[in-house]
């Protein structure tokens, strides 16, 4: 059972998560792999619309898609982009990468291969990972313009949609711990953080909504610091 409180809490971690870009032609489409097909589903709606002439899906597994992405995340999502009335030829692939710092990097040389010029770059997520996703893409890909996109479900909808509150709570914590710790291990570009939303993010650690957090040892770790799993 979710308190009341907590409820509160994760409303407003989810509200400071989002980016609140308006959508605008780029470059390229960066969908960033899950276990939610919804990035996919997203990806494909802004090609259609004409933001991104390209597509590169990017993304492994993970522990929490292994079973329900068996083929990888990249190639899941590829699929159902095609699905969707997306081209193959307008569809690269990255299926190496197994987190965020790898989507970045591999993703640049699948597309530095493929001889597509890269100003800008649509970088569509989950909704709770915009500004991390955005952070990160600043400081380890400063050269090219970022605009965020992302489903626009509310906290309610999208926990329904995936059938988990709590992962998606825990989810929600991790990516603000993220926030928080990657600009010292030189991983993302500092960001505002209100007071209000670092007290909230301590209550429902307290209240439990942690399996997504980083390990203390990491999270500790001094400046420039190399980092694995970093989501």
């Amino acid at each position: 059972m979710i308190s009341a409180q907590a409820w509160a809490d994760a409303r407003l971690l989810w509200d400071y998560h989002f980016m609140h870009h308006a959508p605008r032609p780029c470059s390229v489409a960066m969908g960033l792999g899950s276990h939610d097909l919804g990035v996919a589903d997203m990806t494909a709606e802004m090609y259609h619309q004409g933001m991104a002439p390209v597509i590169v899906f990017t993304g492994a597994t993970s522990p929490t898609t292994r079973a329900r992405m068996p083929r990888g995340e990249a190639v899941h999502y590829r699929e159902r982009a095609l699905q969707l009335g997306v081209p193959e030829s307008a569809v690269l692939l990255e299926s190496r990468a197994t987190n965020t710092g790898e989507n970045i990097k591999f993703t640049k040389a699948v597309l530095a291969e493929a001889g597509v010029k890269v100003l800008s770059v649509l970088l569509v997520s989950k909704p709770y990972e915009e500004r991390r996703s955005y952070a990160m893409m600043r400081k380890l890909w400063p050269d090219v313009e970022v605009v965020c996109a992302s489903s626009s479900m509310d906290l309610e909808e999208y926990a329904g949609s995936i059938g988990d509150v709590h992962m998606v709570i825990d989810m929600i914590v991790g990516a603000l711990q993220r926030v928080l710790v990657f600009p010292r291990l030189g991983l993302a570009i500092e960001q505002d953080v209100p007071d209000a939303v670092v007290t909230a993010f301590e209550r429902l650690c307290v209240e439990g909504f942690t399996s997504r957090l980083m390990p203390a040892d990491v999270a500790s770790r001094p400046t420039g610091a190399s980092v694995r799993g970093n989501g």
